[in-house]
This record gives structure tokens, C-alpha cells and sequence, in this order.
């Protein structure tokens, strides 16, 4: 049997009769739109299927490594229960201060620790103070030359059946074509060809928007 082609019809169709985008993540994503790196941003069907991963993992703590305006992090905080936490790391004032406006209005500004320093060293000050494996959840969405130190750190921090959402990692085809060697795109490629061998996980790759790896931290 062939896969399916997903038209852009039948992604309208998804999304009519399953979105159900709270209007104040819409009012986000439409500030967003028109930013200069408004690519950056999750779709909201993305950001949806991340809830649903939240609720059923009953995650309380998770990170987030890639913030831009907010949109993912909102929609994980509106997912956890009120005792939920989000360490989210950016270094980007400008953005991030979209995001702290929308996550004020929300109400869910007290779960999310936002940490505005270079990822690497949030996520090593997290392992040195000995909070390895004490994490439900982890998001990947930042520069991908450091996605597998990022992966790597993360897999450190969440606990034995906790999950590790790698985003970007079609990244627009360009993965699959030879002719594109830039920086970016050597790291993805290379990335995704490691984590297909890496026994530490199991593993599944969805084509959500930009496409999405899903990696379960197994148990020991």
C-alpha cells in the first residue's frame, strides 16, 4: 500500500474537524506571522500534538530548548497541571519578551523559568546540581548545529520513560537532497543518521509539519 499525500486540502481537512487552538495561542501565532523568522514558529496542530503528549506522559517538569515568541511553551504550560514547571532556555531578550507578555496574559507565567543564557550551560548547571533524570519531557527546537549536544544533555536530564522532541529534523526536504551542504543542514542529517542507532531510545519520526523525532528514554 502507498503512503498517503498529505494535499494541502486534506491538511485543511485535519485541521477543521481536530484543531482546537485556544484563542489566545491563535492571537500568538498571528502576532508571529509577521515577524522576519516567523518560520520558526510550530504550527498549531504541532503544538496541539504536544499537549496531548504532556497528558498522557502526566509530565510536571519539562524543558524547553528554543523559546523564539513562546507559541510551544505556551502550549505545554497550558498542558500541565498547576504544579507543572518549564525550564525554557533562549538567549534572545526581544523575542522571549513576546512570549512573557502572552504566557502574563495567559496565566501561566509562574510555570515557566525562563533562562536567557546559551542552552549548553543551563542545561550542564542542571546536571551539576544533580536534577539528571528528573524530567517528564524535553523540546529541541534551537540552533541545529548543537542538536546533538542538546539531545544529549536532554537524555541526561529526563527520567527512564521520559520523551524527547526533536524538532526540525526534515528540515524543508533539505535532508534528503546531496546539493545542500550548509552547516545546518550536515548537522541535521547527521544527527537523525546517529539517533536511528542509538539503542539508548526507541524512536519514531513523524511528519509534522517540519518534521518531528520522538525519542523515549528506556529503561535501564
Amino acid at each position: 500500500m502507498e503512503d498517503l499525500t498529505i494535499t494541502g486540502a486534506l491538511w485543511d481537512y485535519m485541521r477543521r474537524v481536530t484543531l482546537r487552538e485556544p484563542p489566545i495561542l491563535q492571537r500568538l501565532r498571528e502576532e508571529t506571522a509577521s515577524h522576519p523568522q516567523a518560520t520558526m514558529q510550530i504550527s498549531p496542530d504541532q503544538g496541539q500534538f504536544m499537549a496531548l503528549l504532556i497528558h498522557l506522559l502526566g509530565a510536571r517538569r519539562t524543558l524547553e530548548i528554543g523559546v523564539f515568541t513562546g507559541y510551544s511553551s505556551l502550549a505545554v504550560a497550558l498542558a500541565l497541571p498547576e504544579d507543572g514547571r518549564i525550564i525554557a532556555c533562549d538567549v534572545h531578550e526581544e523575542w522571549t519578551s513576546v512570549a512573557r507578555r502572552y504566557w502574563r496574559e495567559a496565566g501561566v507565567e509562574k510555570k515557566i523559568d525562563l533562562r536567557l543564557r546559551p542552552a549548553l550551560e543551563t542545561l550542564d548547571a542542571l546536571i551539576a546540581a544533580g536534577e539528571g533524570g528528573r524530567f517528564d519531557f524535553a523540546f529541541i527546537d534551537a540552533d541545529k548545529g548543537n542538536y546533538a549536544n542538546y539531545f544529549e544533555r536532554a537524555l541526561v536530564l529526563v527520567r527512564a520513560g521520559g520523551l524527547i522532541a526533536i524538532d526540525n529534523v526534515l528540515w524543508y526536504g533539505r535532508v534528503i537532497d546531496p546539493a545542500v551542504t550548509d552547516a545546518d543542514t550536515l548537522a541535521i542529517r547527521a544527527f537523525n543518521e546517529n539517533l536511528h542507532g542509538d539503542e539508548r531510545v526507541w524512536l519514531s519520526m513523524l511528519p509534522v509539519r517540519d518534521g518531528l523525532t520522538l525519542a523515549c528514554k528506556k529503561h535501564v
